[in-house]
């Protein structure tokens, strides 16, 4: 939470003395950074609690109406009295923007990628009792990019994950949590809402 506020900080002070971006020739080529700062609805019986996190993202346009966004976030949800959970993502999207419009202060877009992801469970009471696993997904979902600057744009993003690997679960009984691994391969799913902010650094092309 800290790192946004000093982004919201750096950010809107910043450009009014900021050069102007230079566009070369279409908007291809820009690259930008931010922070982002997420929310996970995890749909997993007892596990379906509201996870918090935080992450950061560089973009690279391709055209007009292509983006490209790399990103890696870390989520935390307490989901019982007994054990809470971790999960940390990295990948990437293709973001479409739906207006021809090069440059609108209101850009929504379509976004579809992968990720892996790094899940971990983790016993309230004794830190060395844990499972954790590694899976591969992949992501869909809406967003909309708003142009605050020529540099600067703040994005929501609301989007479908579903990963494919090993199934954690979890059971508590006479004080002593337990956790089991599936020996298959299982699809597990959530939901996850971004807000984002960028910063336009260059046009490299």
């Amino acid at each position: 939470m800290k790192t946004l506020v000093l982004i919201v900080a750096v950010v809107f002070i910043l450009p009014i003395q900021a050069q102007e971006l230079h566009i070369r020739n279409n908007r291809a080529g820009l690259i930008s950074f931010g922070v982002r700062s997420s929310l996970g609805l995890v749909n997993d019986g007892v596990w379906q609690k509201t996870a918090f996190g935080t992450g950061a993202e560089c973009r690279l346009q391709f055209s007009d109406r292509i983006n490209t966004e790399w990103f890696a976030d870390h989520l935390k949800a307490d989901l019982a009295d007994y054990a809470w959970r971790a999960d940390t993502h990295i990948g990437w999207s293709v973001m479409y923007y739906l207006r021809k419009k090069p440059d609108p202060i209101v850009q929504p877009f379509l976004l579809a990628g992968h990720c892996f992801e790094y899940l971990k469970f983790t016993d309230n009471v004794n830190p060395s009792n844990f499972a954790e696993r590694w899976s591969a997904s992949v992501q869909g979902g809406v967003g909309t990019q708003i142009n605050i600057t020529q540099r600067f744009d703040v994005s929501l993003v609301a989007q479908y994950m579903m990963h494919i690997g090993t199934k954690i679960t979890a059971s508590h009984a006479e004080n002593v949590t337990t956790f089991t691994k599936s020996s298959g391969l299982g699809i597990q799913d959530h939901i996850l809402i971004h807000i984002s902010l960028n910063y336009k650094i260059a046009d490299l092309w």
